[in-house]
This record gives structure tokens, C-alpha cells and sequence, in this order.
């Protein structure tokens, strides 16, 4: 069977490993968490995504590869 468009496969982004981590920043006060990355040396986050449910996570994870990632408050 001839196809017109094709799947398109999951896009895999990077960041940089050796000065950046991974993190969900949690606030305490509403609960509201955000995916992002942490620079390792002056500790500015950026933010990626807001976390609405598991699935975004698992969608953040995927997306950058990531195994482990841990939370700030």
C-alpha cells in the first residue's frame, strides 16, 4: 500500500549535559511544576514545559532523553 505522508518519528532535542541538569521546579505554594534545566555554575533555570500530568513528563523525558531527573521547591 503506497502511503503519502509518513509517521513522523519522535524528535530527539539535547542540552548541555556537562553545565546543565534536569529538574522540576515545584512550587510549594499552588503546586505547579515546570520541566526545565538548571545551569550548573550561576544556577539559572530554564524552563521547558509545565507539567500538567504524567504524560507530560514522560513526553519531556523522551524528548531529551533523560532517565532521572530530580525536584527543587
Amino acid at each position: 500500500m503506497f502511503h503519502l505522508f509518513k509517521a513522523k518519528e519522535p524528535k530527539r532535542l539535547t542540552y548541555d549535559k556537562e553545565n546543565q541538569k534536569p529538574v522540576i521546579r515545584c512550587s510549594i505554594c499552588t503546586g505547579e511544576q515546570v520541566a526545565g534545566f538548571k545551569d550548573l555554575h550561576t544556577g539559572k533555570f530554564t524552563d521547558i514545559c509545565l507539567l500538567r500530568n504524567e504524560k507530560d513528563l514522560q513526553e519531556f523525558k523522551e524528548m531529551y532523553g533523560i532517565t532521572e531527573i530530580g525536584k527543587e521547591f
